[in-house]
């Protein structure tokens, strides 16, 4: 507890009174940074791609699985290359994505990961603090099975911050993040596993 500088009245000397720090502050000067609110790690926004390797009829059936997930309309991602093997010619759209965020995005993780029985490999971790993982299926995320659609897989990718994030993408005074504030691939296997209780499999 610090002192502080008080004068008396009466006789005109200065005399030490003990005054009161929070525990906010004692907990900073500490070096705990548990409870401090910057530090807490969210979901930024989560995308869901689902590449058929064609266009055309298919490529609309994946597009409408995507929109009755999210709710949302879905882009369309065209090939950089020509594959002749694959039949795949450049600028040819071959695939569809969509990004969610906020708590529809906690959402939908949710089922994509309880689908995977919230497991996940440590290569599915990037060493930015990203990760992402595909499923087989689109039925097993609670859509109903439409013969006329058939049954798509597709890929999430998971893109995780925390708060002031933002100082390293906008357009005016535009900084970096700094070294301690960065989110590293053990930090966000320590969030999956809080969050989610996860299962992070070190194979």
């Amino acid at each position: 507890m610090r002192a502080c500088m008080s004068r008396s009245p009466s006789a005109g000397a200065s005399i030490r009174l003990p005054c009161a720090r929070s525990d906010v502050f004692n907990a900073v000067q500490a070096g705990d940074k548990s409870n401090n609110v910057m530090r807490d790690i969210k979901v930024d926004k989560l995308v869901i791609n689902c590449c058929v390797g064609e266009s055309g009829d298919k490529l609309t059936r994946a597009a409408r699985v995507l929109e009755q997930l999210t709710g949302q309309k879905p882009c369309y991602s065209k090939a950089r290359y020509t594959v002749r093997t694959f039949g795949i010619r450049r600028n040819e759209k071959i695939s569809c994505h969509v990004t969610v965020r906020g708590e529809l995005a906690n959402e939908i993780l949710d089922r994509g990961l309880k689908v995977k029985e919230y497991e996940l490999q440590k290569r599915n971790f990037s060493d930015t603090g990203n990760f992402g993982f595909g499923i087989q299926e689109h039925i097993d995320l609670g859509i109903k099975y439409d013969p006329s659609t058939g049954i798509y897989g597709m890929d999430f990718f998971v893109v995780l911050n925390r708060p002031g994030a933002r100082v390293s993408r906008r357009k005016i005074q535009q900084s970096r993040v700094g070294a301690p504030h960065r989110l590293r691939k053990d930090d966000a296997i320590k969030w999956f596993q809080t969050k989610f209780e996860g299962i992070v499999l070190y194979n």
